[in-house]
């Protein structure tokens, strides 16, 4: 963006007007460090400059309106809250009953163990487990019966 007359600063010439009408004013004296210093002010120094400069009668409206534009223009950083959720588990009856009767059967059966530790554990069996736990109690059970 290429401004079109950058030798005017509304923001400094608002600072120096409020300076003028209050000079005692600690807010405004700060504001006009920082921006001396960093060149910028954030958007609630922005906004609270204005509520100071609209109290003054002797400020060019155009330049308020310039200023309240300049703050409009700052982006606006939105912090949402934090969404609790609670993750419901439900307890895999089916896969609990195969491990069962998989154990009653082979009760040192070492693959079969840690599927029972896991599920005991947690009540519940990721995918691959679950698929490969069907797959022996297709084999060991089912097939026997």
């Amino acid at each position: 963006m290429q401004r079109i007359n950058p030798d005017i600063d509304i923001v400094a010439q608002v600072i120096e007007a409020v300076l003028k009408a209050k000079p005692e004013d600690a807010f405004c004296i700060s504001i006009s460090i920082q921006y001396m210093e960093r060149g910028g002010l954030s958007k609630k120094q922005l906004e609270g400059l204005l509520g100071k400069a609209n109290r003054i009668s002797t400020i060019n409206p155009g330049k308020l309106a310039t200023l309240e534009a300049i703050i409009k223009k700052k982006h606006v950083t939105h912090r949402s809250k934090a969404t609790i959720t609670a993750t419901v588990k439900t307890n895999d009856e089916e896969a609990g009953k195969m491990i069962a009767a998989i154990l009653e059967k082979y009760p040192q059966h070492k693959r079969v163990l840690l599927f029972s530790s896991n599920y005991n554990k947690d009540g519940m069996m990721a995918a691959n487990e679950k698929e490969e736990l069907i797959r022996f109690y297709k084999l060991l059970i089912s097939s026997k019966s």
